[in-house]
């Protein structure tokens, strides 16, 4: 019971930044000031916290970092066969990112933090960076070379290589591994600056959220749905089954990768080609829809 108020609470928040944009209170200088605070003072912050005190022989292990290649590329192959009779490539190549491309920072990682405990929180952090490594390149790639897009590939991922996440990860785990002692003050600031990552990230993602109705294609949609919040985490979860991986690892996997399309996807179509209301759509369906499939697997695994 405690589960589904805390998940419904963050459908309130998310629909709170949706109604503060509708209104005018949320408006786009607002958010983007809004969601920098999130991404570069308040996300780093709950990675470092959750990650000074762990060595990284500890949290990432051989079976972690091949179950998610498994996972992340089984889903885009999954993707691929499911969406490639969409009648544009427009929409076929959003199809196909937005059914594996998971919103690991502004809901997965805040999410499991305030879910889980330390153990499980430390190594989302770590899928976090280990999948947005891969996940970003393989969007950028899918799109380009559907919609014959020409992105600054290097640019992209010089930019995914110095982003404050991934930057905030390798710090937490350097100083876990060497030892080094923080003090408690310090470790106190982090984790009360690193709580106001959720319900920062949801603001932002409600006042993201848009429905262009005329877009919608029902089956479409559906089909993402069902592969992003659906089969992703059914898949990870008989991966890291198999893998016999332990119980830390494997809610923190199943739950991050259970997480919807990332916001992110959005503005990767419409620099690349893809068909942006569609987009929209599918990152609000994935969103919403998801309140309930987190809570099952949160449930189960927890």
């Amino acid at each position: 019971m405690e589960v589904l108020v805390r998940l419904v609470a963050l459908l309130v928040v998310l629909l709170l930044g949706t109604g503060l944009r509708a209104i005018g209170v949320l408006t786009a200088g607002r958010t983007a000031r809004l969601n920098a605070v999130a991404y570069y003072v308040a996300l780093p912050a709950l990675i470092v916290v959750s990650t000074y005190d762990r060595a990284i022989d500890d949290l990432l292990s051989p079976a972690l970092l091949g179950g998610l290649l498994v996972v992340l590329f089984g889903t885009a192959g999954l993707a691929w066969v499911v969406h490639r009779g969409r009648e544009s490539n427009g929409r076929r190549s959003v199809a196909i990112v937005q059914s594996y491309h998971s919103n690991l920072g502004y809901l997965g990682l805040p999410l499991v933090a305030a879910t889980f405990d330390g153990a499980v929180t430390a190594i989302a952090s770590v899928v976090l960076g280990v999948v947005s490594l891969m996940q970003v390149p393989l969007t950028i790639l899918v799109l380009t070379s559907l919609n014959g897009a020409e992105a600054a590939v290097g640019d992209e991922l010089r930019s995914l290589l110095t982003n404050p996440v991934l930057a905030s990860l390798l710090v937490g785990l350097s100083i876990g591994s060497v030892g080094l002692a923080v003090p408690g003050p310090v470790v106190a600031g982090l984790d009360a600056v690193g709580s106001l990552a959720l319900p920062l990230a949801l603001l932002c993602v409600g006042a993201s959220l848009r429905v262009d109705l005329p877009s919608i294609d029902v089956g479409a949609t559906a089909a993402v749905v069902a592969l992003k919040i659906g089969c992703m985490p059914m898949l990870a979860w008989v991966v890291f089954s198999a893998l016999a991986v332990d119980p830390a690892t494997f809610a923190a996997s199943v739950v991050m990768l259970g997480t919807p399309t990332a916001v992110s996807t959005y503005v990767f179509a419409s620099e690349l080609g893809g068909d942006t209301a569609f987009a929209s759509l599918n990152v609000f369906a994935t969103t919403v829809a998801s309140i309930g499939t987190l809570f099952v697997l949160i449930e189960l695994v927890g």
